[in-house]
């Protein structure tokens, strides 16, 4: 990471932590080995606060190998590499992961993609895994043991009226970006728009984050990935819902 990459990092971090007063919390120390992190999002595409949040959270586990995180493509559709890839994000894939893991490595994952990325006010507080189960198949075959990484209050960072997936099918979005929703939301600066949030940066509420590392998991003998996503994500929603069961909106 250059000197650039190093301040702007650095800024994000401590941007989250004072004015989104940013808890994080630590159930057990993370493995002195390789590790899959799995994430949900907040609310954003290129700009996620829960980015934000977990490299605070990183930063407190004092984990020092190198972190490579799986991003959408439309990173790249975009032309925004030049901005994201000196932060270690690498187009999503099984083989980047493997490579990653292979050099001894740390990878980060945020299975939901853009459907739980812009996701409404109503879904704010549940993770959208869209039954997705790659990432547990890809943390068995690599050997490498699962550490869920939750955090509330990203989406009260603006207010999402509709995820628009109607309208991104019709639109072919799918096969164009590998989008499948595009967001009626209200924000700053852009007021009530359509698909422009979530591609742009906009100014967030200044909405309490609360983030909780869980304890390392790895499959039982004999389940399978179905079987292990399902648990990993059913152990990160229950972490939600305790994170967000006396939450205010903003306040926290």
């Amino acid at each position: 990471m250059d000197n650039i990459a190093r301040t702007l990092r650095a800024a994000s971090i401590e941007a989250v932590r004072f004015y989104n007063r940013l808890e994080v919390t630590v159930a057990q120390p993370v493995p002195d080995t390789p590790v899959l992190f799995v994430a949900n999002h907040g609310f954003g595409g290129v700009v996620d606060l829960n980015v934000f949040a977990f490299a605070a959270a990183y930063d407190e586990l004092g984990v020092d190998r190198e972190l490579i995180t799986l991003t959408h493509q439309i990173a790249w559709t975009l032309h925004a590499e030049k901005l994201i890839e000196p932060f270690g994000a690498r187009p999503a894939g099984r083989q980047t992961a493997l490579d990653a893991f292979a050099d001894g490595h740390n990878v980060l994952v945020f299975p939901g993609g853009d459907v739980d990325a812009l996701k409404t006010w109503k879904h704010r507080n549940e993770i959208l895994f869209d039954g997705r189960s790659g990432y547990a198949r890809l943390a068995m075959e690599a050997g490498v043991p699962i550490v869920p990484v939750v955090t509330a209050g990203a989406g009260e960072s603006l207010l999402v009226l509709g995820s628009g997936k109607r309208l991104a099918k019709a639109l072919r979005l799918d096969k164009a970006l590998r989008l499948k929703t595009l967001p009626l939301s209200v924000s700053i600066p852009w007021g009530v728009n359509l698909g422009v949030v979530g591609l742009l940066p906009y100014l967030p509420l200044p909405t309490k984050l609360d983030t909780s590392v869980l304890a390392p998991m790895r499959p039982d003998t004999d389940e399978t990935a179905e079987e292990f996503a399902g648990r990993v994500h059913s152990a990160m929603q229950a972490e939600l819902d305790e994170l967000t069961k006396d939450r205010r909106p903003v306040i926290g």
